[in-house]
């Protein structure tokens, strides 16, 4: 058994949960915490691969 890809089941019994658990006032302050959360983590990943881009080209 294999935690392999989640389907439109899984992903609507998961919103079922969180719904239940945080109530619907506070979902949509999760949701926008998370995408600013993952903006700034992909912001920052595409600023450390410039800096090791601009690195290897130093060293050429």
């Amino acid at each position: 058994m294999g935690f392999g890809r989640i389907g439109a089941p899984e992903l609507i019994l998961i919103l079922a949960i969180a719904l239940v658990i945080f109530g619907p006032s506070k979902l949509p302050e999760i949701g926008k915490s998370l995408g600013k959360a993952i903006k700034e983590f992909k912001s920052g990943a595409n600023q450390a691969t410039d800096k090791e881009d601009e690195k290897e080209d130093d060293k050429k």
